[in-house]
Formats: structure tokens, sequence, C-alpha cells
């Protein structure tokens, strides 16, 4: 074999910041599982974060007290370091007050000693002590018996790395932002079961759902918030087309405690205000917000969830279109979703495949119902392999109440169907994303159609607007390939004979290549002998 040239292999593309973090990160987990490690990771990025926006406030207010050019300047020195620790320098300026032990550098000044654990569950305490809007929030038990102190020095060595870098002009909470979604999302890859990943919604999928949705202003609820997803895309998408975060007001709500402590912080992080409610409750039995008309609902409730009902729902005024079936609540997310919209809302959520056909305990009357009150207003057959965990086909639901959205009269007694199962690529062997380009490709449809402007067509195979006598002749099952027809086929000009005779020379060329490579192959097993 000497003599043979080596084959030059292609340069791999560097790691993005947040890749090397998560491979060392996940390096460290040893035994931990990541239902549990996910908390122990993410709780110190947000620890960090505290610390960093901390640190930038204090040297800001140190720049000043010493510049004698300065209003602020204190020419004594012991007054200054008193005001470096006045609590309200750093509360008024949005930045959590910080106590000493609770600093980033005396935990990491700690992070070889065996009492790392004790220390970080104290800085936690202290945090929450001081700061209110986190009491009940962050992460403890790092102390515990089960989790290795050597590694968790080593975690808190690595993630103090995260912070200002050259390659990054953004605020230290942007790159921390950053590292907390990416961190979110590989864990949710990484859990197994069937909660798997329900923390947590692919970004592509809550992407597509807020783009269509344009939540510019008003009233943003999500009763099944997750890790709070749907509320950071919807804040960057307000800010990305000339709006303030103040400009939507925040609601949410979640079941599983855990998950509600990570959606508490990761909007903390971002700087994101929200009312979550005081606690994880069932939107259910326990709707911690039962008054409220959002301006737009957005959610990836569930899927097919079994176990929901309670008895003291039989007569809920949120059945106004049928009691949902008690083995199966994706209805009762449905109605759930309809009885909190304002006179002129709309909601955009996910839902499994079966709800758009299912005609089980009245779950087809339901829909029929949805669609003879005008309500439905667009289906989306989602791609396959976008969740984490679930092979479930879903679409996107949106229903409305609003006739004038955006200024224009909406298209009433009829639905636009999309399938966009073509659309997106492979991350991964399993997971597949989908890119802006497709995600705007589903938004501008929609919005033509809505709009009314006279801009909208059909696309055979993709996007069809029904009349409700259509529906009805498919006995209202909204599945989208019933309604867009297919793909019209190129044209083809290549005469018969021509084609054949291209395609035999084609077939015989790939037949000397198989030749060559088999010969080939016998040559370097004939080497190794």
């Amino acid at each position: 074999m000497a003599g043979r040239p080596r084959k030059q292999q292609a340069a791999r593309p560097e790691k993005s910041l947040e890749q090397r973090l998560w491979d060392a990160a996940d390096a460290l987990r040893g035994n931990q599982e990541p239902s549990e490690y996910k908390h122990v990771v993410l709780g110190l990025v947000f620890l960090k974060y505290i610390s960093d926006r901390f640190e930038e406030r204090r040297n800001a207010i140190e720049a000043g007290l010493s510049n004698p050019d300065s209003e602020e300047y204190i020419p004594n020195e012991s007054r200054r370091a008193e005001f470096l620790e006045s609590r309200d320098e750093y509360t008024s300026h949005n930045a959590f007050w910080v106590p000493g032990p609770a600093r980033w550098q005396a935990i990491q000044d700690r992070a070889k000693l065996p009492t790392i654990g004790q220390d970080i569950d104290t800085a936690m305490d202290l945090i929450e002590k001081e700061n209110r809007t986190l009491r009940g929030v962050l992460p403890r038990n790092y102390g515990r018996e089960g989790l290795d102190k050597g590694r968790l020095g080593q975690l808190v060595d690595l993630i103090g790395s995260i912070g200002f870098t050259e390659s990054d002009d953004h605020g230290s909470d942007d790159v921390l932002g950053r590292v907390y979604e990416y961190f979110l999302g590989q864990f949710a890859g990484k859990e197994t079961g069937k909660d798997a990943g329900a923390f947590y919604t692919p970004r592509s999928v809550v992407k597509t759902l807020v783009e269509m949705l344009e939540p510019y202003k008003g009233r943003v609820l999500d009763p099944a918030c997750g890790s709070g997803g749907m509320f950071v895309q919807s804040t960057e998408f307000v800010k990305a087309h000339g709006g303030k975060r103040t400009d939507i007001s925040i609601y949410g709500q979640e079941f599983t405690d855990t998950t509600w402590r990570l959606a508490r912080m990761n909007l903390a992080l971002r700087g994101i205000e929200a009312d979550l409610g005081d606690r994880s409750a069932d939107s259910f039995s326990q709707d911690l917000h039962p008054d409220l008309r959002a301006d737009f609902v957005l959610a990836n409730p569930p899927f097919n969830v079994s176990n929901w009902w309670d008895a003291k729902l039989a007569d809920d005024p949120r059945w106004r279109y049928g009691t949902p079936p008690t083995g199966n609540a994706n209805f009762a997310w449905v109605q759930h979703f309809i009885y909190h919209l304002s006179p002129r809302g709309t909601a955009g959520f996910v839902l499994a495949n079966g709800s758009l056909s299912s005609k089980s305990v009245g779950e087809g009357d339901i829909r029929r119902k949805l669609v003879e009150a005008d309500l439905v207003d667009c289906i989306v057959a989602m791609p396959d392999k976008l969740f984490f965990n679930t092979g479930i086909p879903v679409s996107l639901w949106f229903v409305s109440k609003d006739r004038h959205g955006n200024g224009h009269r909406r298209r009433e007694r009829e639905v636009l169907f999309i399938d966009a199962r073509k659309l997106g690529r492979m991350q991964t062997r399993r997971l597949r994303v989908l890119d802006d380009s497709d995600i705007a490709k589903i938004a501008d449809i929609y919005h033509a159609w809505r709009n009314h402007d006279g801009g909208y067509e059909n696309v055979p195979g993709f996007a069809s607007a029904a009349k409700l006598n259509e529906i009805e002749q498919h006995d209202f099952v909204l599945t989208p390939g019933r309604y867009v027809g297919t793909e019209e086929a190129e044209a083809d000009d290549e005469p018969i004979n021509k084609k054949i005779a291209r395609l035999t020379k084609e077939l015989y060329a790939e037949f000397d290549r198989g030749r060559e490579l088999e010969a080939a192959v016998r040559e370097r097993l004939g080497d190794l002998q």
C-alpha cells in the first residue's frame, strides 16, 4: 500500500462556544441522570449570570466614584467602599443584589474544596433572601451525597469561563442566554422516558408559531409554558421589529415544579418580567389566571394526556363546544385556549395529528363545532422528527376570535390548510429543524391569506383555502393533505428515446464504477494478507 496518496479529510467546522461548553459539561456528568444534572448545570449557569450582572454594575459604580470629573466622585476611599456595597445602587439598575459569599469569585475560590456543594447551596439561599422575585426558584441540593464534589468543582471552573469573550460583541447576558437555550435543548435530547423533552419546545417550532402570530403588542399567555421558550421567542420577535420588551405582558402556568423554576430562571436571565403565578399548578383544576383574556395564546401542551380529568370539571364553563373525553386532554387544551382569548385574540398551538381526525368520545363533534363557529383559522401539518424523543407527528393549529386582525378583515367561513411536511433538514440523524427560509414560507402564505389583500393564491401540494362546505364534505376532518392536492409536476420536454438512451448510459457508468471499486477493495485486502 506504500506510495498511495492519503485522501485529505475535510476540515471539521469549529465548534461554537455553546457546543464546547456542552461537551465539557456533559463529560463531567458522571453517574448523574440528565433529569437531575440538568438542574445542577443550569443552576450554576444562572448563578454565574447573576454574578456577572452584579460585577458589571459594580465596575460602573466604581468608575464613577473614582473619576474626579464624574458627578458621583467620592474622594474618600472608605466612603467609596461603603457606597459599592449599597444594595439600592444595584437593584435600581435592574441588577440582582448578590451578597459577598454568593459572588462567583467566592464560589470559584472554593471550587476545589470538599465543601463546594454546601457553599453553592448557601449562595443560592442568600440570593433568594435578598431578591424577592427569585424566592422559591433557585435549585438546591448541591451538597447531596451522590453528587461528586470533584466533578462539581470542575463544572464550576467550566461555567466560570462564560462571560465576555473576544469573539462575542454581546453582553454577558446574551452569551449566557445562548448557552442556557442550547443547554435546555441538549438536555431535552438526552433525557429518556415519556416526559423527556416536555419542558422544552424546539426553537424552530416556537419560532414558526411566533412568526405566524406576530405578537407585537398585548397580553401573551402560555398555560403549558415549560421552560418559557414561547416567551423568550416572543420578546425576541418584538425586539427584532423595533419594539420594546414592555410592549407585551407575559402570563404563564406550568404543572411541574422543577420546570416552573426553570422557566422563572430562564426569563430572569433575560430580564423578562412575567406572571407565572406563585407556584406550579395544573391549568385545568387550578387555573392561576382565571380572569385573563389574552391577545395571544402560544402553547405546546403535552400530547394525548390521559389522566387529566377531575370530577369538579364536569360543568366547567370552558367546555362551551363539548365536554372533552376524560381519556384525552387535547380538546380540553383547545377549549382552555379559546376561553382565555380576548374578543380579538388569536391562539397558535401544537397538537398531535390525531386531533385532526379523531371521532372518539365526542372529539369529532367538538372539532365540527369549532369549525362551524368560525374559530379555526389555519392548520399546518409539520414535518416529522422535530421533537426530542417522540416520533408523534404534529400539526400547528391557529384559532381566532379576531375579525379585523392587523387592520384587515379576516377571511370568514374559510380555513387555510398548509402541508409543510416536506420542509426542514436533518440536523442530526434523529432530529429535523426548520430553517428561517422554511419558517418564512409558512408564515408568508398565512399572512397573505389572512390579510385578505389579494396577494394570496393556493399552491398545489402546499397550501389551500377551503370553504366550510368543502370541510363539511370531508366530515370536518382537518388533515391538510386532504385539501392541498398534489404538487404540479415539472414540465418534461425530453423525448422518450433520448431519455432511455441517457438513463442507460448513466446506468452502465455506475456498473463500471462498481467494478473499479471492487478491484480496489480486492487489492487492499490482498496487501493485508
